[in-house]
């Protein structure tokens, strides 16, 4: 039985929000999922809270040779999952609106590469990258900070590169 890590539980209260705005569930039932959330000491615990909301999709970008490009104002998915041929790719989530506290970004770079910048104050995880002769360079805390942005990056990289940066100024 594994604990329970605050950005689960975090996570796991703004699903049961979203599904309270969206209607599917009544006052009396959010005040017990809540609760629930808050308490659960375990991760089988909190999965019982949001077993039954519906899930978040993965939003997929895809290219075989252009450039894969989000800058600016832009709605950051929960699950992003990027394919990438021979192109670039640059997701800067600088200026973006990302409304969880975790995201997952799942990156397939055969020969290109791809540059993600992150917000101040926000830390990534990139343990779960795997390449064979490419490069992760990485340039960003680690370990997520109080109320910060945490970025968890995996995928494979057999001949590209990963440069990973907080935002300038």
């Amino acid at each position: 039985m594994s604990a329970v890590s605050d950005l689960d539980r975090e996570h796991a209260v703004e699903l049961v929000q979203q599904a309270y705005a969206a209607g599917r569930l009544s006052a009396a039932e959010l005040d017990v999922r809540l609760g629930q959330a808050l308490t659960a000491v375990s991760s089988p615990e909190l999965d019982q809270v949001v077993a039954d909301l519906p899930g978040e999709e993965e939003v997929r970008l895809a290219s075989l040779g252009g450039q894969l490009k989000r800058t600016g104002d832009w709605q950051v998915p929960r699950r992003l999952r990027v394919d990438s041929e021979y192109g670039r790719v640059r997701l800067d989530l600088s200026r973006a609106h990302v409304p969880y506290p975790v995201i997952d970004i799942e990156l397939h770079l055969a020969y290109g590469g791809a540059t993600i910048i992150l917000p101040a104050g926000a830390s990534v995880n990139t343990d779960g990258v795997r390449v064979q002769w490419g490069q992760v360079v990485c340039k960003a805390a680690g370990r997520p900070g109080p109320g910060g942005l945490h970025v968890r990056v995996t995928g494979d990289l057999p001949y590209g590169r990963l440069v990973i940066r907080t935002a300038r100024g």
